[in-house]
């Protein structure tokens, strides 16, 4: 049963209008509607005050039986969502912290200064030089890959709807 027509089944049942229902849940009585209609679906919070106030476990009112529902496949589709969100600020930041680095070891190169000491050995940092052009193209590779990764779930999403 989808969760627009178990809404109304519950509404009926408990012999509410949709007024009473959202003064219930401190909502308007149009929302009440839209979840009938299918018009658009509650937030996490109202599901766990549902659930609370007509008494329900939420895997009777997200599920609302064996199959999968709409509701089900929001809170699936936002979960996958905020995953991603998460991974890409990890990611994201990774990235900016390799830029960082790799700029860093450029500017301690250039600030230092080479001399030779008495005995004739040169003493200069130029192993900075390739870890810094290293560690950039690595955080340069990040913010890449963040953004095929992103283009490639746009792509998905606008394919799978």
């Amino acid at each position: 049963m989808d969760f627009g027509k178990q809404i109304k089944q519950i509404r009926a049942e408990r012999h509410l209008t949709q007024e009473q229902m959202a003064l219930m849940l401190n909502v308007t009585r149009q929302a009440v509607s839209n979840w009938e209609n299918n018009k658009n679906l509650p937030d996490l919070e109202l599901l766990v005050l549902m659930s609370r106030v007509f008494s329900l476990s939420l895997d009777q009112l997200i599920l609302g039986g064996t199959e999968m529902n709409n509701m089900t496949e929001k809170l699936i589709r936002d979960g996958s969502e905020t995953r991603r969100a998460r991974l890409n600020l990890i990611t994201v930041s990774i990235g900016a912290l390799l830029l960082l680095a790799g700029l860093a070891c450029l500017a301690i190169k250039g600030a230092s200064v080479e001399y030779v000491d008495p005995q004739g050995i040169l003493h200069e940092n130029f192993f900075l030089l390739p870890i810094g052009f290293l560690f950039i193209f690595s955080g340069i590779l990040t913010f890449c890959a963040v953004g095929i990764r992103n283009l490639a779930a746009r792509m998905k999403s606008k394919g799978g709807r």
